[in-house]
């Protein structure tokens, strides 16, 4: 009945839609564009509609042949129409649109030929929203009206097939979004959020979204499947010379407090950023970095579902955090051939997760339920240090340097509690374990580029190296008391654990890649290429046990140390030949590789050497339509090496209900890729269509073996496994009624997914399948009236082989409402309101809850540059977190703490002075 009930509420909302769309149906203005002189109708001239208050951009059109035109589906108000053709002056005239004038006539105008000569001519035309330029997608800013003083992240969330979630996650065509730049450079190193959440929007004139090939891929014209989802941010040019930024403190009940400092000084070329915060309200301006021995229990995987954000403070729904944070960007030309861009950051990050969580594991003709409790807190201290120099050498060769450094120390302490029975109740076991750890790491990246251009259009040759370190050092204590009971649930057997371990992981990888390219026609394009890899690693793991007589932890344990080195080295060899037409690109290569894994287990003194070939094919094929449409199909293969966690034959009794075993004889994965990719936009850009595809396919992916005893103890080991298929889709549909200034997407997603695991030397297969639909409704009403609406409903199922009868089907419903309000005397009210319901989990962990959160505030100063404001979060204190795993081997609920109702009173300047 609830769902029925979601289900008229997406009815609701298209019904509104089309509602929307007949207001002022039967209005329309028009007129005709002659020649001043000849009076001869001018043909093709650009119609605008602005309106006159403003003249903010409601509509457009092109005159006929006769020079007519005429602009339909008007609602009410007072307009200026503007008509603009090349070679002369523009004209414009203002008319009324009332409900009782069926057809306005704008007359005829009268252009005029441009008489003078002009040195410099600046052409300016209205942008349609939406611009699909080959396989970039380009939204007009001021097309997505957003409140004053508001975060990019505010302007994203109003974007057609952009979903930002509460933590600040952006996810493009149902693509997770790992880059954000500035005026195609980076902004805080590679951090999205620390663009999305530290930059106003009011700056931006375009948004565009695209996949970034890598850098020697780029200079060399020839795709290489290296892409990464990415966002970049240019700049309106009247905001590139001067000071900007949001600054801010307030105090609340139950100790809440928050500071953020942020400047910005950019003068065209150079840019200074100064950003600091402090608070304990899960609100964080850059993403988190896990540091060195951030637990050992096994990870709970935790989500929700994305879309609409949340414009009050963006809080984590699993955990609670108090974080402080510092950092400076810098980005400037070095004479005429150096350019750097460079950024060091800080935060602090005290993490809290209290979670309950059932889980339903799948054995042989019957299921497991386990009930947890786990508390942790972990801390963490990282730094990040990023460069990038572009240095021009000479007139055809150039130099990339891009180094990034980060370190880390950490401390973190846990405590789970679980027990495991049948599902007739029969007591399996019982586990207290407490584990605490202190840690320090270093990652490095750095990507060295020289590239060099020839007389002859399209003959290069590039050098790209890139290596990444990973070094990480972690003390820990396990402590834990684990009871185990016979068939009939009694006779317990108590089993205790008290060890100091010590794991040092080092891996140093490096990567050669040799790039020459031959034009052999106007279009067509030969690369060849060598590259050269190595991968190592090398992990030392030493256990002692307590020993009661000395009272230390003296007494090693040899079955759990181990120390294991493992190297994957490859030589790969290929080519591709491309072809670029006017509207379409392909290209056809492939690659031959030749592997090697090495693995040495010092402990035992053994070793393995395995080679392995491969050919692995690739295409690529790019269409741009008439009518800003594009297509983009791709096929690519991949060999991922295992990790040495996954080599290291030794023991990992973290948890010793869950204990897990490396496997030295593992193979590298080979997988099979097709994605699609298509965007469309129409009606100038008022209509739009997204849809991206991907297929994924493998024969020896790294799956679990895992074993279950008597007692519910389980043992995992990874193992090849083929038999794995994955695929998901995403559809958006966007339409733009500028004459009521309302957006309308409706975003529809689909996953399935076939994977194959051994339980107890038996094979389950577990199949997955998810598919959801939202709507969300966007209006910049009348500058003053800002509100949004969306829905989503998804439907989940999840079956296994080895246990039918444990199948599971569930729904999730999520609607969001959010408002914001100018009200007189310079008063904003704010407001977002999140509705989550859920069926079909286990008992006790469905959910039905509103969100509420609210504030209002007082703008001061000239230009409303301060503010006073008092917000109010979790209005109706029913904020919660219950979440659905689902794995190959098991179903879970989880249940996390999160943050519950407070006030906050507190003080925001928005600095804003351009032009100096």
């Amino acid at each position: 009945m609830r769902t029925l009930s979601f289900l008229f509420f997406l009815v609701l909302c298209g019904a509104t839609c089309l509602y929307a769309q007949k207001l002022g149906s039967k209005t329309q203005i028009q007129g005709v564009a002659v020649d001043s002189v000849t009076g001869k109708p001018l043909r093709t001239a650009s119609v605008s509609l602005l309106t006159a208050r403003d003249s903010a951009y409601v509509t457009a059109t092109i005159t006929d042949g006769d020079g007519r035109f005429q602009i339909r589906n008007v609602a009410p108000g007072q307009y200026r129409v503007l008509v603009t053709f090349v070679g002369y002056r523009n004209g414009s005239r203002t008319v009324t649109v009332t409900p009782d004038s069926p057809t306005v006539d704008a007359g005829t105008f009268l252009m005029t030929e441009q008489a003078k000569t002009l040195g410099e001519v600046v052409v300016t035309q209205e942008r349609p929203p939406i611009t699909v330029k080959q396989d970039t997608l380009e939204f007009n800013a001021s097309s997505f009206k957003t409140q004053p003083n508001a975060q990019v992240e505010e302007l994203l969330k109003k974007l057609p097939g952009v979903e930002v979630s509460r933590d600040g996650t952006i996810r493009a065509q149902g693509q997770t979004v790992n880059r954000v730049l500035v005026d195609g450079k980076p902004f805080f190193g590679n951090d999205p959020k620390m663009a999305t959440r530290n930059l106003p929007a009011d700056i931006v004139d375009r948004v565009q979204l695209y996949d970034q090939s890598s850098d020697q891929s780029q200079f060399s014209g020839i795709d290489d499947g290296n892409r990464e989802r990415t966002i970049n941010l240019t700049i309106k040019r009247d905001k590139r010379k001067g000071y900007f930024g949001q600054n801010s403190a307030g105090a609340g009940t139950d100790g809440r407090y928050q500071g953020r400092l942020n400047v910005n000084r950019f003068n065209n070329g150079r840019q200074i950023s100064l950003t600091g915060q402090a608070n304990n309200l899960n609100q964080q301006g850059f993403t988190l970095q896990d540091g060195p021995g951030g637990g050992g229990q096994e990870p709970v995987f935790v989500g929700r579902p994305g879309g609409g954000g949340n414009p009050f403070g963006n809080q984590s729904p699993t955990n609670i955090i108090e974080t402080k944070a510092a950092g400076i960007n810098y980005r400037d030309k070095w004479g005429k051939n150096a350019e750097v861009a460079t950024s060091y950051f800080f935060n602090q990050a005290i993490t809290t997760t209290d979670q309950q969580s059932r889980r339903e594991s799948i054995l042989p003709g019957q299921s497991l339920l386990t009930d947890q409790s786990n508390f942790s807190r972990n801390r963490v201290n990282n730094h990040r240090l990023n460069l990038r120099l572009d240095w021009k050498l000479d007139s055809e060769t150039s130099l990339r340097f891009t180094p990034n450094v980060s370190w880390q120390n950490s401390g973190f302490d846990s405590r789970s509690v679980s027990r495991s029975t049948l599902p007739d109740g029969q007591l399996l076991n019982e586990g207290d374990t407490r584990y605490g750890s202190a840690g320090n790491g270093l990652n490095v990246y750095s990507n060295l580029l020289l590239m060099r251009k020839f007389r002859r259009e399209g003959r290069t040759l590039s050098l790209n190296l890139n290596t990444i370190v990973n070094n990480q050092l972690t003390n820990a204590l396990n402590q834990s008391i684990n009871t185990f009971y016979d068939s009939t649930g009694g006779n317990p057997r108590p089993l205790r654990l008290d060890q100091r371990n010590r794991q040092d992981n080092y891996a140093p990888q490096n990567a050669l890649t040799l790039s020459y390219t031959e034009p052999l026609s106007l279009t067509r394009k030969l690369e060849l290429r060598y590259a050269y890899g190595t991968n190592r690693n090398q992990a030392e793991r030493d256990v002692a046990d307590f020993n009661e007589t000395t009272g230390q932890y003296d007494r090693r344990n040899l079955n759990l140390s181990n120390q294991f080195t493992s190297s994957f080295n490859t030589h790969r060899l290929g080519g591709t030949i491309q072809t670029r037409r006017l509207r379409y690109t392909y290209a056809l290569g492939f690659d031959l590789q030749q592997a090697e894994l090495r693995a040495e287990n010092r402990s035992v003194d053994t070793s393995l050497n395995r080679q392995y070939f491969h050919i692995l094919p690739n295409a690529l094929f790019n269409y741009t339509f008439s009518g800003n449409r594009s297509l983009r199909l791709q096929y690519r293969t991949r060999l991922n090496a295992p990790s040495v966690t996954q080599l290291q034959p030794i023991v990992d009794n973290t948890n010793p209900l869950n204990i897990r075993l490396g496997n030295p004889a593992l193979q590298p994965e080979f997988y099979n890729t097709i994605t699609l990719t298509y965007n469309g936009s129409s009606g100038l850009g008022t209509k739009s269509l997204f849809l991206f595809a991907a297929v994924n396919q493998s024969d020896n992916r790294i799956a679990t073996a895992t074993t279950v005893n008597a007692a519910g103890a389980q043992t995992t080991q990874p193992v090849n496994i083929g038999g794995y298929w994955a695929a998901n889709g995403f559809l958006s549909v966007g339409r733009t009624i500028q004459s009521v200034k309302l957006n309308i997407n409706l975003n529809t997603n689909g996953s399935f997914s076939r994977a194959l695991s051994l339980i107890n030397n038996q094979t389950n297969e577990s199949q997955n399948i998810t598919i959801g639909q939202g709507v969300r409704l966007e209006s910049n009403f009348n500058g003053k009236v800002d509100y949004g609406l969306s829905g989503n409903v998804s439907y989940q199922t999840a079956t296994y082989s080895l246990l039918p009868r444990q199948n599971t089907a569930f729904w999730s419903q999520y609607v969001t409402a959010d408002l914001n309000w100018q009200l007189p005397f310079k008063f904003i009210l704010r407001s977002d309101l999140t509705y989550t319901a859920t069926s079909g989990r286990s008992a006790g962990f469905n959910q039905r809850y509103t969100l509420w959160n609210a504030s209002l505030a007082r703008q001061f100063f000239k230009g409303k540059q301060g503010e006073m404001r008092l917000q109010v979060f979790d209005l109706l204190n029913q904020n919660r977190s219950l979440v659905r795993n689902t794995a190959d081997t098991y179903v879970e609920d989880v249940q996390s703490r999160v943050l519950r109702q407070y006030f906050l009173v507190s003080f925001v300047y928005n600095l804003r002075k351009f032009g100096v």
